[in-house]
Order: structure tokens, then C-alpha cells, then sequence
């Protein structure tokens, strides 16, 4: 296949689906699925896969919105950083919205007077520097090993340039300790994974080896269709013989290496630290934060920040959503006073997020 109209082919489509129909019929039990990618999320609404599927097979979503799971305390230092004089803060669009404690967001920040720039990528970051010498950009970095790596070339690049004036407030997350943690999490039962395809390119498969070893499934799928329906199909197989393994479908896209070059970048920049996610907590060594030799880059050994006494939403299931232990329309707030025009929680923000993608879609 050459061309994205053909991963959306009708015929293969139906194709697919008895494949998968055939393999459910011999299933003794049903079975759970999980993707734990938002772009994964956002294609399996907006196709309606879920309405396809048999109805012993069961998708739910899980932590794959890098802005979802940014946790409320470094959504709260975010906007203490915005109060700093003599700041440009950047941010990816998806970070504008989201609510930290007490309702306030870097878009209210910027209404009031805060300079909150919107940037598409890093490397924005470096003209914004340049042309304003006398202030200081602070970038906030967030997303998986999808983006780090962009984020670390772009702080290597500062280095070199000797510019002085821009730093990083690192919330990046990775995620394979996440699995980690699902994982273990006794309220689920998962019996296979769709991998995300976007971070996979750079990790590759052998990252996921944890999942065959605790007898999950796990196949790293890409975004269309066929895509994500052959790669229900492939975990079902696994399931059905009982061998488990970590195989690759969106091999348009993903090696089994992943890419090492990206990842050297990473780590030539950031080390591993513990993170405090949304819905998950704390967990040991699935962040990322700024080497001490680049400390010069890394806001939060720059600036002060206060102990900020940070709290989720009253009344937002966005955490337990993001485990996959509740569905969207399990919280009382989701299409009442959670919308996407007055979002409370973040995953009413994103466009990959999961109650954005079942409020337009379900």
C-alpha cells in the first residue's frame, strides 16, 4: 500500500472485519483492549471502530494524551512561571485550556496581560530568543519520546549559539513505565494493547517486552483504519493460540530499533526521573528532566517556584479515565458542565483526548 486511500478501502475494511468476527465467535471469553495512544483514540471514534467491532470485543482508552496526563501541579507551576516578570512563555496550543487548581488556564493568564505564546514546534523558541534578548522565554516541554527529542536538539542548538535567554520546564513523560503501572493495577483487566505508533517510532518494540511477559498481547498499530482493525485482528489472534508477543503492523512507520539516532539526542540532554502523572500518581523513573551539565537550560534551577499545593477538578473523572477504569459518560459532569466550549477537565481539551472524542463521536 502506497497511498492513505487505500489503508481507508472499504473492501479491505469488511475484509478485516470478518477475519476478526470469525476469530470473536471462537473466543471463550470476551475480550478488553486498550490503546494507549490519543491519536489511536481520536481515529477510533472519529471511524466509529468501536460500533464495527463484535461485542465481546471491547476497546477502552488509557494515558495516551501527553496533555491529559500532564498532572495539576505542573500545570500550576506552568501558570506561576507566566506571573514571573520579564517572561515569554511558549506552549504547545492543547496546553492553552487546560484547567489548572482553582479553574485558571495559560489562556486566562494571557488574557490578563501575560505574554503566553503558542508555538508549533521548538525550534520557534529560538527566533522568539534571538529577537527579544532582554527577556526570558521559558518553553514548557511536554509529550512523550515523540517530542522530547525535538526539544533536546533545540537546547543543544542554545548551547552552541551561546544563547543565555531561553530555558525548559521539562512535564515530559515516557512510556514504558506507564505500562508498568497499568500493568499492575488490579482494577484492570486487559488482555491486549494497541501501541502507539507515533512514540514507537522512536523506542521500537522491544520497549514493550513487559506486556507479553505479564500474557498480554501488544501489537503497534498505525492511524487509519486498516490500520487499527488489522491490528485488533492480530492481537486476537495471539490471544486465541495463547502465544503473546510484541508485533509490528504500522511497519510503514516503526523498526524494531526504533530510531536510535532521536533517542541518543534524548539522552544526550535528559536523564529519567520520577513524574507525577494524572489518574496514575507518581511513578518511579518515567519522566524527564534537563542533565545538570544543560542546567543552564532548565527553568526550574532558574527560577523559583513556591510549594504549590495542587488538587484535581471536584467532581473530574479525567484520572480514572485516563487508567481506563471509567468511560467518559461514567462522570457527571461529561456533556453537563464538561464541554469542549467550557472544558473542566483536560481530557475535554485535547483533540486526543478521550472525552473530546467521545462528546464528538459517541
Amino acid at each position: 500500500m502506497k497511498f492513505i486511500d487505500e489503508y481507508r478501502d472499504p473492501a479491505i475494511v469488511k475484509g478485516l472485519l470478518k477475519h476478526i468476527a470469525s476469530v470473536a465467535q471462537r473466543l471463550e471469553n470476551p475480550v478488553t483492549i486498550m490503546e494507549i495512544c490519543g491519536s489511536h483514540t481520536y481515529a477510533i471514534g472519529r471511524f466509529g471502530i468501536r460500533k464495527l467491532l463484535p461485542d465481546n470485543i471491547r476497546l477502552i482508552s488509557g494515558p495516551g494524551c501527553p496533555v491529559c496526563v500532564t498532572s495539576a501541579r505542573d500545570v500550576d507551576i506552568a501558570l506561576h512561571l507566566t506571573s514571573l516578570p520579564n517572561v515569554i512563555f511558549a506552549t504547545f496550543g492543547d496546553m492553552l485550556r487546560v484547567p489548572g487548581t482553582g479553574g485558571d488556564s495559560l489562556q486566562k493568564k494571557r488574557a490578563e496581560g501575560a505574554d503566553v505564546r503558542v508555538v508549533s514546534s521548538a525550534d520557534e523558541c529560538i527566533g522568539i530568543a534571538l529577537e527579544h534578548p532582554q527577556k526570558e522565554i521559558i518553553m514548557m516541554g511536554i509529550g512523550f519520546e515523540t517530542t522530547a527529542p525535538t526539544i533536546a536538539a533545540v537546547i543543544s542548538a542554545c548551547r552552541k549559539k551561546d544563547i543565555r535567554n531561553f530555558s525548559v520546564f521539562s512535564a515530559h513523560k515516557i512510556v514504558p513505565p506507564a505500562i508498568h503501572t497499568l500493568l499492575a493495577d488490579p482494577l484492570l483487566k486487559i488482555d491486549g494493547f494497541l501501541c502507539p505508533g507515533h512514540v514507537s517510532t522512536m523506542i521500537g518494540a522491544d520497549a514493550y517486552r513487559m506486556m507479553p511477559e505479564a500474557g498480554r498481547a501488544a501489537v503497534i498499530t498505525g492511524f487509519e483504519p486498516v490500520d487499527i482493525l488489522e491490528g485488533v485482528w492480530m492481537l486476537l489472534q495471539q490471544i486465541e493460540s495463547n502465544k503473546m508477543d510484541v508485533a509490528i503492523q504500522y511497519s510503514r512507520g516503526v523498526r524494531p530499533e526504533g530510531n536510535p539516532r532521536a533517542m541518543a539526542i534524548l539522552q544526550s540532554v535528559f536523564e529519567i526521573t520520577d513524574a507525577q502523572w494524572r489518574g496514575l500518581g507518581t511513578i518511579p523513573q518515567s519522566g524527564l528532566t534537563i542533565r545538570s551539565e544543560f542546567a543552564a537550560f532548565d527553568t526550574l534551577k532558574n527560577f523559583s517556584v513556591p510549594d504549590i499545593q495542587s488538587n484535581d477538578i471536584p467532581g473530574c473523572g479525567c484520572g480514572d479515565i485516563l487508567r481506563g477504569i471509567k468511560l467518559p459518560l461514567d462522570c457527571a459532569l461529561f456533556k453537563k458542565v464538561c464541554t469542549p466550549v467550557n472544558p473542566v477537565g483536560p481530557c475535554m481539551v485535547s483533540s486526543e483526548g478521550t472525552c473530546a472524542a467521545y462528546y464528538k463521536y459517541y
